[in-house]
């Protein structure tokens, strides 16, 4: 992995902790692996570090399968260097934004956040991992597959939060999708060029 890449994923990260903490600080919920250890930790009052680990463990394995050991370990840092991040939360002062605010901005920086760590080749667990997966194999809009997932946790998660927080969740993972989709040919056309360059030159 090259010096350069490593700093597009650690800012795919940032992005996307500063999107989550607005999301948070707004009474807002995220999608994702994430989010659903969020509701299954309120659902059977179970720690949440513990749920998160066993949550990803299929996707995991997937990813080993279908991705590569490759995409694997770095989506497993990537994942980890989120939660180092995020967890500067604690330290800061207690402060909320609008929902609207939150929904908008929130979904915007995780968006683009996630962009930059799809074009490097790396995810951040979970749905991600599917998305990629069946871009690669069937065209299928990441942006798209993303929505779908982070809809369905956003729904489990209304007992938890009510309807009007619930509704701008929703509204935000929209926007996440949107930035996600107007981006999806750059991944496929980056993973070409690397499988190019790899190629040995034909003779003539």
């Amino acid at each position: 992995m090259t010096f350069k890449k490593i700093i597009a994923i650690f800012c795919g990260c940032l992005l996307v902790a500063g999107g989550v903490l607005l999301l948070r600080h707004a009474g807002l919920v995220t999608g994702g692996t994430a989010g659903l250890t969020l509701s299954l930790a309120y659902l059977f009052n179970a720690p949440f570090s513990l749920l998160f680990f066993l949550v990803n463990i299929p996707f995991y394995i997937f990813s080993l399968m279908r991705m590569g050991i490759t995409f694997t370990v770095v989506t497993a840092l990537s994942v980890t260097t989120l939660s180092l991040l995020t967890a500067v939360d604690s330290y800061l002062p207690a402060f909320t934004i609008p929902m609207f605010a939150g929904a908008v901005f929130g979904g915007l920086l995780i968006g683009l956040g996630l962009t930059i760590l799809f074009k490097n080749q790396a995810s951040l667990g979970g749905a991600n991992i599917l998305a990629l997966f069946l871009q690669k194999k069937t065209g299928l809009d990441p942006g798209k597959t993303n929505f779908v997932f982070d809809a369905t946790v956003v729904l489990l998660s209304f007992y938890v939060i009510g309807l009007i927080p619930g509704l701008f969740s929703i509204f935000s993972i929209i926007i996440i999708s949107k930035v996600i989709s107007v981006f999806k040919d750059s991944f496929v056309k980056k993973e070409k060029a690397v499988t190019l360059k790899k190629q040995p030159a034909s003779a003539s």
